[in-house]
């Protein structure tokens, strides 16, 4: 090991001295963040989905409103975000950004996108399926396409993303073909997440109890393998080989982190964290070392203000299951 010169040890000395009597700012990094997020303050909102931009932009939807709240992860309070074209949209589930900084969000019908100023650059409406109107869920959005789940059908949409263009939002894989006895009102389908090269999707559903890995090149649907676990996740966030999923339903509510394989076939759960005080989680997002979780009140809606995020410490991070 290499030896501090005293001489370059004293003046470093000096220097840290005189910075923390100057009070001057500890870096990004080291600042406290809050523990918890308040969406909003006004009666039934009951916020949902969630997305954190690498600079840490936070986004919320909000399914009891429609409406999208933004913030930052160095505050503890969001705001409204100024969205133009939601006013007829009574429901706002899934929402992500994409490589451009627009927001894309899904509810009722519709798959909207919006720039950072909150301008309508496009909406896109799902078509019936086959069990009458959609319900779009949840989205994932790849390097040349938009994925959207349908609660009310077991179908997954795709919009084609061709430059800065959206195209229409159209029914690209039928579900049941995969396990056809079970009944196709009851899939419910929910969180999507795609891996880094768009090749992969990660499907939940609700109904079956499982997540389902379809190909994007042949539409080739298989159940993700994960041992003896019920998994019927609600939102997702897949990170490298790490999936990260919020349970509300069959098991304990909290965050459930699985470590898989390669393909993503298969995996072990390695964390379960369910000791923190939720209140019906639905989804979450990841940045940095932090896990921000939505606390929906969904249960008993119009729920009780204020509405929350909890934000806590990915056990992973640091390790190989999270780079």
């Amino acid at each position: 090991m290499r030896r501090i010169p005293a001489r370059t040890a004293c003046l470093a000395a000096t220097l840290l001295l005189t910075t923390l009597a100057s009070g001057a700012p500890a870096p990004v990094g080291a600042r406290e963040l809050p523990d918890t997020y308040v969406v909003s303050h006004e009666p039934g909102v009951l916020p949902e989905g969630i997305t954190v931009t690498p600079d840490g932009t936070v986004y919320v939807s909000s399914d009891g409103l429609g409406t999208l709240y933004r913030g930052r992860v160095g505050d503890p309070e969001l705001e409204q975000f100024p969205a133009r074209g939601l006013a007829d949209r009574p429901s706002t589930l899934g929402v992500h950004t994409d490589r451009r900084g627009r927001i894309l969000s899904v509810g009722g019908a519709t798959l909207t996108v919006h720039d950072r100023h909150g301008r309508l650059l496009a909406t896109r409406t799902a078509q019936d399926g086959p069990l009458g109107a959609p319900h779009l869920n949840d989205l994932t959005v790849t390097k040349d396409a938009v994925y959207v789940t349908d609660w009310a059908n077991p179908v997954v949409h795709r919009a084609e993303i061709r430059g800065d263009a959206i195209g229409p939002l159209e029914p690209w894989l039928d579900i049941r073909s995969a396990f056809p006895q079970f009944p196709a009102q009851y899939w419910l389908l929910n969180g999507i997440v795609a891996d880094g090269t768009g090749t992969a999707l990660l499907v939940a559903s609700n109904g079956t109890e499982a997540v389902w890995r379809i190909s994007t090149t042949d539409k080739a649907v298989s159940r993700l393998d994960l041992g003896d676990q019920s998994f019927g996740a609600d939102g997702m966030v897949l990170r490298d080989r790490t999936l990260y999923a919020v349970l509300n339903y069959g098991a304990p509510h909290g965050v459930y982190i699985a470590r898989l394989d390669e393909e993503l076939r298969t995996g072990t759960v390695t964390h379960r964290l369910t000791d923190h005080p939720f209140d019906l989680p639905t989804t979450l997002a990841r940045h940095g070392c932090r896990l921000y979780v939505v606390n929906s009140q969904l249960d008993e809606p119009p729920g009780r203000p204020p509405y929350t995020v909890t934000a806590l410490d990915d056990p992973t991070c640091g390790t190989a299951a999270a780079p």
